[in-house]
């Protein structure tokens, strides 16, 4: 037994986006954290004031807006309007307090998640630029501005590369999750295409089966049954032959009819080969209609796959059904045929044949689409007045 595999919903969040208590939890600590280290500064105290109010003036900014933006409002002018004050309260606080730059640890990922990549990588330049300029104007050693600069180009284009590759894993991983829901509901549709398919095919198997089985026999019993009833007062032993013959088709029929609906082999195959149960008939036409009818089999007769049989078995039932039905043949022959690496079988009659444009019943349609199933080839000859030769080849070792 093998462990069930993974299954992909196409329902559940990506894993690179986080849900928004993340966020908020994330956010809610780096505000903590660079208010913690405003108050640790000991700056003047008005400044320190300034600075902590601008920066818990975030929280509102970022509940009201912020939060809108990154759910549902994906419009410009709110994503911009969300940055600018983000720009303002964070610049604000930078410059009463530099220890407040800590914040943008949370606002520059913001830029990037409210806006495009170019858009978001404009926003981080400008957002920093307070807390640049402000290190720049206190600060008069050339060296140092000098490796500000190196580290503030470093940091601005890891972070601008950084956030593209994410831009194009996120585009990816959407147009993945695209297709992937594609693929499942057109698997879901391929589904039910089958399933409508294999339940057309299994009634039109019913219908063949039962057209096969249970209708002609059937109508063997009503005929055999008519052919009874005039020998009823003059003729007893003619009309119990009848009768008997009828009882013994009813019984056959029955025995079908387990068969059928047990999903098992044709009831006349049972543990017989199929040379002796198309013997069998044969002559039992020649008895119900009171013809001659002769069977022959050439070769080494031997066991087929078992469809080959059953498609045979049908085919010659079909052929002595129309012969017993419409002929009016005085005369059959069933031949069965193994050859090396074939198997054939002849029904011909010298009844009175039919136009082949007329000869379109469900049962020839059925006989055709049997043998057809197995690879094998049907052929109907009738000329009206001349009888009929029905000849199926089924390639077979």
């Amino acid at each position: 037994m093998t462990p069930e595999q993974p299954r992909y919903d196409s329902t559940a969040d990506d894993a690179w986006r986080w849900r928004p208590g993340r966020w908020y939890a994330y956010f809610a600590l780096v505000l903590a954290a660079a208010v913690s280290y405003v108050l640790a500064e000991r700056d003047p105290w008005e400044r320190t004031t300034i600075a902590v109010g601008l920066l818990l003036a975030l929280v509102p900014w970022f509940v009201f807006l912020g939060r809108r933006v990154m759910g549902h409002d994906d419009s410009l002018p709110s994503s911009l309007a969300f940055v600018a004050g983000l720009v303002v309260l964070s610049g604000g606080a930078a410059v009463a307090a530099p220890a407040s730059s800590i914040v943008l640890f949370a606002l520059c990922p913001l830029c990037f998640m409210v806006l495009t990549w170019g858009q978001g990588l404009i926003a981080v330049l400008v957002i920093n630029l307070v807390p640049a300029a402000r290190f720049l104007l206190q600060t008069t050693s050339l060296s140092a501005i000098l490796l500000f600069a190196i580290w503030a180009t470093v940091i601005i284009t890891f972070s601008g590369m950084f956030a593209l590759w994410i831009d194009r894993i996120i585009g990816q991983s959407t147009e993945r999750r695209e297709l992937i829901r594609q693929l499942q509901a057109t698997r879901a549709e391929l589904a039910e295409v089958s399933r409508e398919a294999g339940a057309l095919a299994e009634r039109d198997r019913m219908a063949w089966e039962i057209h096969d089985t249970l209708a002609q026999g059937f109508t063997s019993i009503l005929m055999l049954l008519q052919a009874a009833e005039p020998h009823i007062g003059r003729d007893p032993d003619a009309a119990r032959r009848q009768v008997g013959l009828a009882v013994q088709t009813a019984r056959e029929n029955l025995e079908e009819a387990r068969a059928l609906v047990a999903a098992q082999p044709p009831a006349p195959l049972g543990t017989a080969s199929l040379d002796e149960t198309v013997r069998r008939l044969t002559e039992r036409l020649g008895d119900e209609l009171d013809i001659r009818a002769d069977y022959t089999v050439s070769g080494e007769p031997r066991r087929l796959a078992a469809g080959v049989e059953v498609v045979l078995l049908r085919a010659a039932q079909e052929g002595l059904a129309n012969i017993r039905k419409h002929a009016k043949a005085g005369r059959v022959e069933v031949a069965l045929a193994y050859e090396e690496g074939a198997v054939g079988l002849r029904v011909r009659d010298d009844g009175i044949g039919f136009d082949h444009g007329a000869a379109g019943g469900f049962g020839m349609r059925g006989m055709r689409e049997r043998v057809g199933q197995v690879g094998g080839t049907l052929a109907i000859r009738s000329t009206p007045g001349a009888g009929t030769t029905i000849t199926v080849e089924v390639a077979q070792t």
